[in-house]
């Protein structure tokens, strides 16, 4: 009988889970929180890597003291995407790490963009094009504002990379998180030559070997085996991006099914067969973490938004899913811009947040608390409508993330996106998809060559039918038209948004975060 631990390191916190893979239940949980770095200048948004080494240690301890250590067979990690994690010669963190929601390398995304021929050949030649959240931009922006940094450059990690660094002592990456550096060929999964060489001659040296996603780590190293008192010859699993692990965990791993995860960022992908590039490089031609594709949809302001709102009105969760569901359908008339960290789909890094609608009728709690939830799923909307428009068309949405659990927000999604919305029995999506691959990448490792990662989902990954919300057609109508003021909105201040971010810049008010 054996286990496997799922490890899920994300903006806020890491989380684990233990999986029995016999029982086919979790039976351990753990969190431990992480911090921000403070007093940044707009547009910056770093994490100290030590931050996820100590939370990753920490719920491994926990959990491991909840079940028989001995039977833990295998570990994987899942982990925020796109995020810069520079190391020296001996592996050693150079400067704090540059998260997926930093919007600081607009100007290094468009030298980039620039140098390789212009927006189109990007996409030619790459598959996605130069967005601030991307690793790329960030490295060369490394090279530029902290030449002495660059100069010790000598190994370029994500941070569920850098974690299975830490376990196994091994430098590697997988298909699915690298194809989310902007540094990939996606359709020919290898390291564009074009990319890399763009940014420096001496980049590709320090790039990590691309492996399949079923192809393990490696192995724990004694001295964590031993501190965590795990059996010798513990597999590591690949791992992968947060998004590419909630596809397994909520069973995304077969064409047809689509995934909602809504988190600090809020995400909708797809599994596809083959690559699916989008000309005009709204949607992300992502690798899966399963051997196939994962287009996907990215916004940046998700729970970021409503945590905000709940805060300023003093709300508990129950509190803030209670005022949203009182509020009437289209919140009074107020439409939420929900830029409070910019804007990833559509791209607009220098975006702020505009609520249209104020009026002494809607200045209300409840309100507000209805026009957040719409706003931000009107915004994953505009991403979806993409999707649609490249050949991805949902029978169904399954959700994920803090979000999926408030009743009136699942209801909102089912009347935005215009087809039923369900979330999951177990809601730890990106924790439970890593515990899954640690058991296929250590079956396959283990002798079971031609293992299928749907042998590991089946029976695992079920739809909490309770949760399920169905479109109405009345409320649907009234989205529709909210659709429509909200995208020429976004459009009509594009224009204003640098001009009014250079005006605000050193004289933001730091108000505590919510807890």
């Amino acid at each position: 009988m054996s286990l496997a631990i799922g490890i899920d390191s994300g903006t806020q916190s890491t989380k684990a889970v233990v999986l029995d893979l016999e029982e086919r239940q979790i039976i351990a949980r753990a969190r431990a929180s992480h911090r921000m770095i403070g007093g940044l200048p707009p547009g910056h948004a770093e994490q100290n890597p030590r931050e996820w080494t100590s939370a990753l240690d920490a719920v491994i301890l926990e959990v491991c003291a909840r079940v028989d250590r001995s039977r833990v067979r295998a570990i994987g990690i899942s982990g925020q995407q796109h995020g810069f994690v520079p190391l020296d010669e001996a592996g050693d963190v150079i400067r704090p790490a540059k998260l997926w929601c930093d919007t600081s390398t607009a100007d290094e995304c468009a030298y980039l963009t620039r140098k390789l021929g212009g927006a189109a050949a990007v996409i030619r030649k790459a598959g996605l094009p130069f967005l601030p959240g991307y690793t790329a931009p960030k490295i060369l922006w490394l090279k530029r504002h902290e030449p002495k940094n660059f100069d010790r450059l000598r190994h370029v990690l994500l941070p569920h990379d850098y974690l299975n660094f830490q376990l196994t002592g091994n430098y590697s990456m997988e298909f699915g998180d690298a194809s989310g550096t902007a540094l990939m060929d996606i359709r020919r999964r290898n390291w564009s030559r074009a990319v890399v060489s763009t940014i420096d001659s001496g980049l590709a040296d320090w790039l990590p070997p691309l492996t399949p996603s079923h192809e393990a780590a490696g192995t724990l190293l004694r001295a964590r085996a031993q501190a965590y008192g795990l059996p010798a010859g513990v597999v590591v699993s690949a791992g992968g991006g947060d998004n590419m692990m909630g596809a397994i965990g909520t069973g995304n791993v077969r064409p047809g099914i689509v995934t909602a995860s809504l988190g600090t960022s809020g995400t909708i992908y797809a599994c596809a067969s083959r690559p699916v590039v989008d000309p005009r490089g709204e949607i992300a031609a992502f690798c899966s973490s399963t051997g196939g594709w994962l287009p996907l949809l990215c916004t940046m302001n998700v729970t970021t938004v409503t945590e905000r709102v709940r805060a300023l009105f003093g709300m508990d969760h129950a509190s803030l899913d209670a005022a949203a569901a009182a509020a009437p359908v289209g919140s009074g008339g107020m439409v939420l811009l929900p830029y409070l960290s910019g804007e990833r789909t559509p791209n607009v890094p220098f975006g702020s947040g505009v609520l249209l609608g104020l009026t002494e009728g809607t200045f209300v709690p409840a309100y507000w608390a209805r026009a957040a939830m719409e706003g931000v799923t009107l915004g994953m909307n505009y991403g979806l409508r993409r999707m649609a428009a490249l050949g991805i068309r949902p029978r169904e949405i399954r959700v994920t993330g803090g979000g999926a659990r408030s009743a009136a927000w699942r209801q909102i999604m089912a009347d935005v996106f215009g087809v039923p919305v369900v979330a999951m029995v177990e809601d730890e999506g990106a924790a439970l998809g890593a515990a899954l691959q640690a058991a296929w990448c250590a079956a396959r490792r283990n002798g079971r060559r031609n293992a299928r990662i749907e042998e590991f989902t089946d029976g695992f990954v079920a739809p909490d039918e309770s949760t399920r919300c169905r479109p109405d057609a009345a409320n649907a109508a009234c989205y529709r038209e909210m659709q429509a003021i909200q995208d020429e909105l976004s459009l009509a201040l594009r224009r204003l948004f640098p001009k009014h971010r250079k005006i605000a810049a050193g004289r933001t008010i730091t108000s505590p975060r919510p807890a």
